[in-house]
């Protein structure tokens, strides 16, 4: 079943379960593009193929707001969006240790490990990474973890995921990256709260949030 936020003739908004690819890999699982192109095909009707672009992705274990193009003429004007830096994005994240400060900006170099799926921050300028940026900010702090909200700047493999980590403040569920234990559903407490961007044909801006899942660890923050 799709969690839908927001459609028009151009743009499909959804709300990503955690555990959804929203791409296909080598598991060959069912992707959130492919229950898109469903959801289209029986709403409308539609035989034939159906046109889904995926304009960006969450990790597996992340939940939240993901944009889909409708149309081809969308696809490249999202895209071109996406790599000018003029979208919004926000997420939440709970960690389990507070950060020293409330708030600040990170800024790491992160070197992405395909073999091993899994990136490394490093704080000093490295030839062979990729500069990555993002705001934090403290929100609240209940039952002996801590939601913040995140706003990255750039868009790196795993860098919200690193750079919390990178400053002891491991996401929740989150193995790879310091974690202590896993969730009960196997996601990370990571969550793509809302997306601001400006609609591609009509140019007006457009803001989505989606609610955090159902799942325990966000219980506090709903």
């Amino acid at each position: 079943m799709l969690d839908v936020l927001f459609e028009d003739n151009h743009v499909l908004v959804v709300n990503k379960p955690a555990g959804l690819l929203v791409h296909g890999d080598e598991t060959g699982d069912i992707t959130l593009a492919d229950l898109a192109k469903e959801y289209i095909r029986l709403k409308y009707d539609k035989p034939g193929n159906v046109f889904v672009g995926v304009v960006h992705r969450l990790d597996r274990p992340v939940s939240g707001v993901v944009l889909l193009a409708k149309t081809s003429k969308a696809l490249a004007r999202l895209n071109e969006l996406f790599r000018s830096k003029k979208t919004q994005k926000t997420y939440w994240a709970v960690v389990q240790n507070r950060p020293a400060q409330e708030q600040g900006t990170l800024v790491h170099w992160l070197v992405k490990d395909a073999t091993r799926n899994i990136t490394k921050a490093f704080a000093k300028e490295n030839k062979a990474g990729a500069r990555s940026e993002l705001h934090y900010k403290l929100l609240r702090s209940q039952q002996g973890h801590h939601l913040l909200q995140v706003n990255p700047i750039t868009g790196r493999s795993h860098q919200i995921r690193v750079q919390l980590s990178s400053m002891r403040c491991p996401i929740l569920g989150d193995l790879k990256y310091g974690a202590d234990q896993p969730l009960p559903d196997k996601s990370i407490a990571l969550h793509a709260y809302q997306l601001q961007f400006d609609h591609p044909t009509l140019k007006t801006p457009v803001i989505v949030s989606a609610p955090p899942p159902a799942a325990s660890v966000w219980a506090p923050y709903r």
